[in-house]
């Protein structure tokens, strides 16, 4: 059976990805769930830094301009943190946001812009970030809001996440 994939469709345009539910079924499974639950339906990116990733997920981001946008988690609380499948943070793959303590991904991830190798499981300490997929196509609407004008790191403009449909 093929790894499922997800629309990601944003108001600069969409874009596919494919959830490694084989090698990593903890994290690419709990995204899953929140996308055919809705849950990153209507959420902003609250996250661009240029030439390392893109990020969103927040459920507090639904309100582009809330200073606790980063801040949130998942209804389901957090996934206890998953490495077997020893994956790269290279560009285009997806990753679990953590806040640097164990078990503490959630509902937010990002998209690695460039290598981001520091942040794979053979570094050792709190900045492992599992990936659990990759960007299939529409690489272009990924350098499109890696290059938005942000402040402090958070788009001047907001940039929402229309839908998320994911394969069956």
């Amino acid at each position: 059976m093929p790894n499922p994939t997800a629309l990601i469709e944003t108001s600069l345009g969409h874009f596919t990805v494919e959830l490694y539910v084989d090698k990593m079924p903890i994290t690419a499974g709990n995204f899953v769930r929140l996308a055919r639950e809705g849950f990153y339906d209507g959420l902003h990116f609250h996250r661009i830094i240029k030439r390392f990733m893109i990020q969103f997920g927040c459920p507090h981001s639904r309100d582009p301009n809330s200073a606790r946008a980063g801040t949130g988690d998942s209804p389901h609380g957090t996934i206890r943190d998953e490495h077997t499948a020893r994956l790269s943070n290279e560009p285009g793959t997806l990753a679990m946001a953590n806040s640097g303590r164990p078990g503490s991904g959630s509902c937010q991830f990002f998209i690695n812009t460039v290598h981001n190798s520091y942040l794979d499981w053979f570094t050792p300490g709190p900045s492992q970030h599992p990936v659990f997929g990759r960007v299939t196509t529409g690489m272009e609407v990924i350098r499109l809001l890696e290059q938005a004008p942000t402040s402090q790191d958070r788009p001047r403009e907001p940039i929402r996440v229309d839908r998320v449909t994911v394969s069956e």
